[in-house]
């Protein structure tokens, strides 16, 4: 088991707990049986292990073609997970370039905009050393960041200015934080400035999961419970709208795109223009890997392990 990791104070916190906000909406609430839970659970493991070891033959196929796979193979993780997916809104053609952005609930938020809108995503450098899925991280071309240092967040935006100038596609969580889907954080401005020297636009994407709570992977929440959690959910749906790409053009700076990406990404709430920074306020501790979902201080892109810790995932600073 790794040891817990010290929360960087500059970091986005979110309030979600798991007792509080992942559990299942009540005692009364529809569930799978436990023998319908490990048999999704199995199938679903299954299908993620499959797309692991067939994913170096793919490496030969056209751009095109492992494109469709990798659609395909992300859309049959989630259905074997028990999970229902709804597109509303027309996904964008995959030609062009495009920085497609969006809330943060759930691990689970991979594969689906894997099967939707398919893109080299972000994450935390820590992915790149784990058992299997590290390797599939890597074959899909994510661009990883060292979250702990602030001084690699320009080579990191560089790397997504890069993918985007040739014509690629990115997708990254600006919240910097997994939320339980009642709320979210504030869209970091960082990953945005990517768009802006490239004139690329701007994808927003809402995702929600119905009913609330099963999906949602937040605070000291493990990668166990959370599988178990869903598998075990009866009729779950994630819902995916797509709203009008927004032109980089069209805003003068970062933050004004950031804001207005989160503006399109959740409607009802008020973005406040100025929003102050996250600065440190205690020494910097010594930081150790680990695997569980984000604590109040932390996020995802988990491990495949079960023991509960404090790790980040991307963490987007200003």
């Amino acid at each position: 088991m790794s040891a817990p990791t010290a929360p960087s104070p500059w970091l986005p916190t979110a309030p979600c707990t798991p007792g509080r906000c992942a559990a299942h909406p009540g005692p009364d609430a529809p569930r799978a049986t436990a023998a319908r839970g490990a048999l999704r659970l199995a199938t679903g493991l299954t299908t993620v292990l499959l797309g692991v070891l067939l994913a170096p033959l793919a490496a030969p196929l056209p751009p095109a073609w492992r494109l469709l796979l990798v659609r395909c193979w992300c859309r049959a993780v989630v259905r074997a997970f028990g999970v229902r997916i709804r597109v509303h809104g027309r996904a964008v053609p995959p030609a062009g370039p495009l920085l497609v952005v969006a809330n943060h609930v759930s691990w689970l938020d991979v594969p689906l905009l894997a099967a939707v809108l398919p893109g080299r995503m972000v994450a935390k450098r820590e992915v790149r050393g784990w058992p299997l899925l590290g390797r599939l991280a890597a074959f899909g071309g994510t661009l990883f960041i060292d979250r702990d240092r602030l001084r690699s967040l320009p080579g990191t935006v560089g790397a997504m200015s890069c993918v985007l100038a040739g014509g690629g596609r990115v997708v990254v969580f600006p919240e910097g934080s997994t939320w339980c889907g009642r709320g979210g954080g504030a869209f970091r401005p960082a990953a945005f400035q990517a768009a802006v020297d490239t004139g690329s636009d701007v994808q927003p994407v809402r995702i929600a999961y119905r009913p609330v709570g099963p999906a949602a992977f937040v605070g000291d929440d493990t990668l166990g419970a959370s599988l178990w959690r869903i598998a075990t959910a009866r009729r779950l749906v994630a819902d995916l709208w797509i709203s009008d790409p927004l032109s980089s053009t069209h805003h003068p700076d970062r933050r004004a795109l950031a804001r207005a990406a989160e503006t399109a990404v959740h409607p009802h709430r008020q973005v406040h223009p100025h929003r102050p920074r996250l600065l440190p306020a205690v020494p910097r501790q010594p930081t150790v890997a680990s695997d569980s979902a984000n604590r109040p201080s932390s996020s995802v892109h988990q491990r495949a392990s079960v023991s509960p810790a404090s790790a980040s995932s991307l963490r987007t600073p200003s």
